[in-house]
């Protein structure tokens, strides 16, 4: 087949330099000159692969090398698409924020919540408000009481400079 070797990875054909090597294919492993197997390679309208080369004696494989790397890439596609990727959603709340509000804010969260996605649930702080933080950890308690069965706490409440921030992610099921 004699490709030119796209993957720096792999040494192919008359790129292997070692005298000997270690063929291994279906059920067999046997040690021979490189230029046999490279003509064993021939014959089958196939390539020799170096599989690994830091072995002693470095082992090659005959096989059809395109091939090989169109599946390769095929494999690393189907990982990628199989990736779940978790988005971050921001709710933010107020300290002096009202009942109604925060279940309108926990409906919200609970949708991201059943998407898969985390939610991160900020308040800042303000003028005065800075001497009430207590009042904002209290709004986050009673918050994480209205989403507490589909989420957990990933991050607990905590103050960074005038912003108060916790994180939820959903709960596994």
């Amino acid at each position: 087949m004699y490709i030119i070797n796209k993957n720096k990875n792999n040494n192919l054909n008359e790129q292997i330099r070692a005298d000997k090597i270690r063929l291994v294919g279906e059920n067999r492993s046997m040690i021979l000159k490189t230029k046999e197997a490279l003509k064993m390679a021939r014959e089958k309208d196939m390539d020799l692969v170096m599989v690994s080369p830091k072995a002693k004696p470095p082992v090659c494989k005959i096989m059809n090398y395109s091939k090989f790397l169109y599946e390769q890439s095929k494999k690393t596609k189907m990982a990628r698409k199989n990736q779940k990727i978790v988005e971050m959603k921001e709710i933010r709340l107020s300290a002096t924020i009202e009942m109604n509000d925060i279940e309108v804010k926990a409906n919200n969260a609970r949708k991201f919540l059943n998407k898969g996605n985390k939610v991160k649930v900020s308040i800042r702080f303000r003028g005065r408000q800075n001497n009430y933080t207590n009042l904002g950890r209290n709004v986050m308690n009673v918050f994480v009481s209205k989403v507490g069965e589909i989420a957990s706490m990933e991050k607990a409440p905590k103050l960074e400079g005038n912003n108060m921030f916790m994180i939820l992610a959903p709960k596994k099921k």
